[in-house]
């Protein structure tokens, strides 16, 4: 028997590939200085470091153009705050969607009641899928920003980005995407989704570390200066500096945790390098399609065998998508009968099993579901690294408490 049956995934990835833990560590002792700030070797090599992990997102990410418009920030409430705020002001209107986190709502809400910023709120249907004609619908001629979630962290629902975005295209709307359930699972090419602001955090599907996340602006897409400070550059200037990346990042930033996303994103560039077609010789880019294709298959093939288990047992309500729909590897069930907190709690106690309970910071998602009034549901997220063992142990345990 395991210590622990994690299936938490959609909160953070655990465990992390072995080569994060070991670079992190080994960059910190040897490279644990202020990047940027002196011309000592030491400094220097910290901040070739950080460079080529803004390059190895970028080509991640599908994104062509300068790697310095790769921004960091703490995570991607963080980048999503940055770009908010700082793409919007009085008499603005936004469209954005009912099946988003709190890291976009909480914002939007903040600008309506402080800024004279106008919202509308996409509902999305059963499954949690949202029309991009209702997107189109909810235009207005000073509609600055669409803003939406890729993947659902309540419900797993993925959104039509190739759609939603050929609507803010020809709105002339910014286009900004939150990548928090989607990045490190599913494909992403930045330039062909016309993506103006790619939001991204670390400790989830990219397998890093917590404190980590950042921001992809395209170019011709200029973000006010929300936050201003060091940089390390033009230090004599009276304001802070307009290029990228040090027109968004202020002060010192995370050089563990940056360590970690490089470390991660090589992991993923030589696990692409060993999947059946692919060249052992591929480029960054390349190879990490390969990785991704195999993530991404793994973990829907996990998520579909809960699905199934979860609809055949009597008592339990599953929330999401049904079918063949397409999804990341996150759904919601309630035990008839049962607080999904106390269900939880049981999982935990008595059976090891770690999973989410609550509203998952995404209220609206949970008023539209009916979940609202009994406190949310039960989150459960495998991943990469869950195995037979795992789905088996909890899916029991499950069906224990529903009898």
């Amino acid at each position: 028997m395991k210590e622990h049956y994690y299936l938490d995934n959609a909160s953070t990835t655990w465990p992390k590939p072995e080569p994060v833990y070991r670079f992190m560590d080994t960059f910190f002792r040897s490279h644990g200085v202020n990047p940027g700030r002196a011309g000592h070797t030491l400094a220097i090599e910290a901040e070739q470091m950080i460079f080529e992990t803004r390059r190895l997102l970028a080509q991640f990410f599908g994104f062509r153009g300068d790697p310095n418009r790769v921004v960091f920030t703490q995570n991607v409430t963080d980048s999503l705050n940055i770009a908010l705020f700082g793409l919007v002001g009085e008499g603005d209107h936004v469209v954005t969607t009912r099946v988003e986190h709190n890291s976009v709502l909480r914002p939007l809400y903040h600008l309506e009641r402080d800024h004279g910023v106008r919202v509308t709120r996409v509902g999305a249907d059963a499954e949690g899928y949202v029309d991009p004609d209702a997107v189109r619908d909810a235009l207005r001629p000073r509609t600055r920003v669409v803003v939406v979630n890729h993947g659902s962290n309540v419900l797993g629902s993925v959104q039509d980005l190739p759609a939603i975005g050929a609507v803010a295209r020809e709105a002339g709307a910014v286009f900004v995407v939150d990548t928090a359930q989607s990045a490190g699972v599913l494909p992403i090419d930045m330039d062909a989704l016309g993506i103006d602001v790619l939001c991204f955090t670390g400790h989830k599907g990219l397998f890093g570390p917590m404190g980590i996340g950042g921001m992809i602006v395209a170019e011709g897409v200029e973000i006010r200066h929300v936050r201003v400070g060091g940089t390390g550059v033009d230090s004599i200037s009276t304001f802070q500096p307009d290029a990228y990346p040090h027109r968004l990042e202020a002060g010192t930033g995370s050089i563990p945790g940056i360590a970690g996303l490089n470390a991660a994103q090589k992991w993923f560039a030589d696990l692409g390098r060993t999947r059946p077609g692919a060249a052992s010789d591929a480029d960054h880019a390349t190879a990490c399609a390969h990785a991704l294709a195999h993530i991404e298959s793994v973990e829907v093939s996990h998520i579909r065998h809960i699905l199934r288990a979860l609809q055949a047992m009597s008592g339990i309500a599953v929330y999401g998508p049904r079918g063949n729909r397409p999804r990341v590897a996150t759904l919601s069930f309630n035990v008839e009968g049962l607080p999904a907190t106390q269900v939880s709690e049981m999982l935990d106690a008595d059976h090891h099993v770690c999973v989410r309970a609550g509203l998952h910071c995404a209220p609206l998602v949970h008023e539209d579901q009916g979940t609202a009034g009994i406190l949310g549901a039960v989150r459960i997220a495998p991943g990469f690294f869950t195995d037979d063992e795992d789905l088996e142990h909890a899916l029991g345990a499950i069906a224990e408490l529903a009898e």
